[in-house]
């Protein structure tokens, strides 16, 4: 209307209403951030810090029972008995005569070929099996605070007397094989030399109850040189007594999670539980090998050539020997306790994706910085790539393939639980399933005691994952719990 009041003018509005480019963009952290038009070129802006807009959400961890746990000793008897039921097993398998036939078509008076048995090879594999529950008796009688003497006494008659055996054994055998058929009794240490000594080098000290010992407050701005610091070359003596003296040893503490706040902190932490991850999961890999190679197949490489037996039953035996193995030593190495630590820290480590050139080519993109700790949904830059940020907290190195593997195995806490109740359960089911197809008494027999053993498994992860599921699906405020 002529005479009225005019409203703000378009150009007036839009200076007034509208926020400016550096409160929408979030920031420099010191390394620049920038906005990309359509044309793709950048426009460069002086923004406050990322932090300062959005604060990352708190890490909140839950608060888990205390499950109980097989002691060293115990574990390692009743994996021995499961292994000497497996070898009585194959040697069933191997040896089964048809001693139910009449009187008019006598096949065998015993159920077994007893005098085609080798028992020096039955002693040697025997002692070799025995080796891990021996050390941990040693290593039992040093913890309970006798005197130095009876230490000794108790070390020096366990380690004479399997000395001996394994002495004895071998000179029989080498009295009675051939040289071919006795590199077979040798040859897990052959591999396991050439594999596991010569990396030892490239790792760092055996790992202290805290992770946070790679970095203190004076060692933080030195970063990967103070890691590689505590790394010394060694001779290959050294190695090698080094890898035989931690196949003997009892499994070190679980490390604690002190929830750090620097983002180099939680790298280094990441770096100290990969690398006790790896020494764990090595040390679980040869173990079960070893198990099944000496039970399952050794005794194969010594029967006659006239000697027929099933084949395949016997490497579905030793197929079963190593997956038993498998799970039992991943249980006992791999707590609960210790799962919900790598969880833990991969919350605090986050994750990383990777975009396509020109997608988000509108939105705030930001300069990775090793010294920030990105929130969720955040797009940075780094080596050309772009990135957006998946967990709340991010201090992972977006292209460091270890850290996004390391967050994909354990940001869930009950994945690698979950993983080994699949297998597990694979294995009762179809070992069920031969149970009721058997139509021979060996294999009857056979399936009937590796079920038994493979329950009590079983049970013990069904137990666990039921327990852990309860506790992480328990909502955080009710913990009353502070957030690190």
């Amino acid at each position: 209307m002529p005479g009225g009041r005019r409203g703000p003018s378009r150009q007036q509005l839009s200076r007034s209403a509208l926020p400016s480019l550096q409160t929408l963009v979030g920031g420099s952290c010191g390394n620049g951030t920038g906005l990309r038009n359509r044309n793709g070129s950048a426009i460069s802006l002086s923004a406050p810090p990322i932090t300062a807009l959005i604060t990352p959400e708190p890490v909140r961890h839950c608060r888990i029972p205390e499950l109980p746990l097989d002691g060293s000793l115990l574990f390692e008897f009743l994996f021995f008995i499961y292994l000497l039921v497996a070898l009585f097993i194959q040697y069933i398998n191997i040896y089964k005569t048809v001693w139910w036939y009449p009187y008019n078509h006598p096949a065998s008076c015993t159920s077994l070929n007893f005098h085609l048995i080798d028992y020096h090879l039955a002693a040697f594999i025997t002692v070799m099996l025995a080796r891990r529950l021996v050390w941990a008796l040693i290593s039992e009688a040093s913890q309970v605070g006798a005197t130095s003497v009876i230490h000794y006494m108790v070390r020096l008659v366990l380690l004479t007397l399997c000395g001996w055996v394994l002495c004895w054994t071998l000179v029989n055998l080498f009295r009675s094989h051939s040289v071919l058929n006795l590199l077979f009794l040798g040859y897990p240490f052959g591999v396991y030399v050439p594999l596991c000594c010569f990396h030892q080098d490239s790792r760092a000290q055996p790992l202290p109850a805290d992770c946070s010992y790679l970095v203190q407050d004076q060692m933080v701005d030195d970063g990967a040189s103070a890691v590689s610091s505590l790394v010394k070359p060694k001779d290959f003596l050294s190695l090698l007594w080094d890898s035989l003296r931690e196949q003997f040893n009892n499994p070190t503490s679980i490390p604690t999670h002190s929830c750090p706040l620097s983002p180099d902190l939680i790298r280094n932490e990441v770096e100290c539980l990969k690398a006790d991850f790896n020494r764990r999961i090595k040390e679980v890999l040869f173990n079960s090998l070893f198990s099944a190679y000496y039970v399952a197949f050794l005794p194969l490489c010594f029967v006659k050539s006239t000697q027929y037996y099933d084949m395949r039953w016997s490497c579905e035996h030793l197929i079963m020997v190593w997956i038993n193995a498998f799970v039992m030593l991943t249980t006992q190495l791999l707590p609960p306790k210790y799962c919900d630590l790598l969880h833990r820290s991969a919350a605090h480590l986050g994750k990383w994706q990777k975009l396509e050139h020109g997608s988000y080519s509108n939105a705030p993109q930001h300069i990775w910085s090793e010294n920030t700790i990105w929130p969720q949904g955040v797009l940075v830059r780094r080596s050309r790539c772009l990135y957006k940020a998946v967990g709340p907290y991010n201090v992972a190195v977006p292209s460091d393939v270890s850290h996004a593997r390391f967050y994909f195995l354990f940001h869930r806490p009950l994945r690698l639980l979950n993983l080994l109740i699949l297998i597990e359960g694979s294995v009762v089911c179809y070992q069920l399933y031969s149970l009721l197809r058997s139509e021979k008494w060996n294999h009857t027999l056979s399936m009937a005691l590796i079920l038994f053993c493979n329950y009590y498994v079983l049970f013990k992860l069904l137990r666990d994952r039921i327990v852990l599921g309860r506790a992480y699906s328990y909502p955080l405020n009710n913990y009353g719990l502070k957030a690190h």
